[in-house]
């Protein structure tokens, strides 16, 4: 079993060695460190679930470390020692964040009940955001499986420090989602969140978006506007795609990183701001910057810690849960309430590789929810994209494949689309083509293999009547 375990910090070694030998005979492991910046270091390389804390030390003081310890460990409480008559200090350490707070000369069985109170506090902490990040639903972050177990795992440890971060996945996995709960878990979460896509906005206005102007600054500039780092003073600013960044403003985003100041456009002053940086991106940024594309320094600077987000088709165990809650959250947007899925439809998106990720998955789930006349989802409602895959037997899982009638089922369900979406289109075989995202070359080869091409079938069949 592991040992509930107090860092001491006091300059006095007489008083860590007498609190030493009250906590453990009490059952704890006891850590030491004779300054504030010594005690950051012990905490760099071990674990401590409650630090003790001296108030009046040479060199960084207990309220220093203080603020130091609720930046890099927020959820590790803080106990404050302060000689008798100095209660004043240890007080206004509290309103800073502090647990409690003690006075020398220490009595022992208030020692131990306060930190005890402390680690029950410690754990308590914990466990709430365990269970926030678990539950995760808030944020879209669903799934239990191994991989999305990882990335949770790494934001519960991430979210409270203030490292920069680089989020990594593929279009439609949920980057941005990741940026939220980061930013929830952090410290910042009372803060802003401030997001910028990098791909959306064209260099000469990104530059303005993200650095802001002054009046003047060019024309049509008639007031003072502050950027989007300004904007995320206090908080966290969550740069998207920025794997698109031009290469200048590349170099003047390092400058912001490095030097924690911004310079507006028109401005000769720069201006201090204390954000905190989510960056993501659907490109390998190594890759880029092995090409000359991407500054090697930027890349370091962002990718202090990496989270990579997998991609759909590495998680379909999730895709159970990950119906059931993107239904829902469609059912209330619709209006309409779904009950039931039926086997075959779920093996049809089980059986589909999403290259469009969650997001394609949402798309189809609402296409189907849409077209849906009752309140069970069937396998006529895919789309034909996912039909026509699952139909091939290379595609098929293995009890799919042995059965001789799955591939006629799933095209009589292919056939069944088209059929819908030709009378909801009125016959119009451009427009049709359009709404199931096919060229129109494709919809005239699966008119005809379904035998709804003769043009004696009127509107139906896809001619423009």
């Amino acid at each position: 079993m592991v040992k509930k375990t107090v860092l001491v910090v006091d300059d006095e070694a007489g008083h860590r060695l007498m609190v030493r030998a009250i906590m453990e005979d009490a059952g704890w492991r006891v850590l030491e460190a004779d300054r504030g910046e010594a005690a950051l270091t012990v905490l760099g390389s071990q674990t401590a679930q409650v630090a003790l804390v001296d108030v009046n030390m040479p060199g960084m003081d207990g309220e220093t470390l203080l603020g130091e310890l609720r930046q890099r460990h927020a959820h590790l409480p803080v106990v404050m020692l302060t000689a008798y008559g100095s209660v004043g200090s240890a007080v206004q350490a509290m309103k800073k964040g502090a647990f409690d707070y003690l006075t020398k000369p220490t009595d022992n069985d208030e020692l131990v009940a306060v930190l005890d109170k402390a680690y029950a506090f410690g754990r308590l902490l914990d466990e709430n955001q365990r269970l926030k990040l678990a539950a995760g639903e808030g944020r879209g972050l669903i799934g239990d499986s191994p991989a999305m177990r990882r990335v949770k795992e790494m934001i519960e440890q991430a979210g409270p420090s203030e490292a920069t971060i680089l989020i990594l996945g593929e279009s439609g996995t949920g980057k941005e989602l990741v940026a939220e709960a980061l930013h929830q878990a952090s410290m910042r979460s009372k803060g802003p969140l401030v997001k910028v896509n990098c791909a959306a906005l064209p260099a000469d206005l990104l530059e303005s978006e993200l650095f802001g102007y002054v009046k003047g600054a060019f024309t049509g500039a008639v007031k003072d506007k502050p950027g989007r780092f300004q904007l995320a003073d206090s908080g966290t600013l969550f740069l998207d795609e920025i794997g698109e960044l031009p290469p200048a403003l590349q170099a003047k985003l390092l400058r912001a990183l490095q030097e924690k100041t911004v310079e507006p456009l028109g401005s000769v002053a720069t201006r201090a701001v204390d954000a905190r940086i989510v960056a993501a991106s659907n490109r390998d940024l190594r890759e880029e910057v092995a090409a000359g594309r991407f500054r090697e320094d930027l890349f370091f600077r962002l990718s202090v810690l990496e989270i990579a987000i997998p991609p759909l088709r590495q998680r379909l165990e999730d895709l159970p849960v990950l119906t059931g809650h993107l239904l829902r959250k469609l059912g209330r947007k619709n209006n309409k309430e779904i009950r039931n899925l039926s086997p075959a439809f779920m093996e049809g998106l089980s059986d589909y590789a999403w290259p469009g990720n969650v997001r394609e998955l949402e798309n189809v789930l609402e296409r189907a929810l849409i077209l849906c006349r009752t309140d069970s989802l069937t396998p006529d409602l895919l789309p034909p994209q996912i039909v026509t895959r699952a139909a091939r037997p290379g595609n098929c899982p293995p009890a799919a494949a042995a059965s001789s009638d799955q591939a006629p089922s799933l095209e009589r369900a292919e056939r069944e689309v088209l059929v819908e979406v030709l009378r909801q289109q009125g016959g119009h075989r451009e427009r049709t083509a359009e709404a199931l995202g096919m060229s129109r070359r494709t919809l005239q080869y699966k008119l005809k293999k379904y035998g709804l091409s003769d043009p004696r079938r009127g509107r139906e069949d896809g001619g423009e009547g």
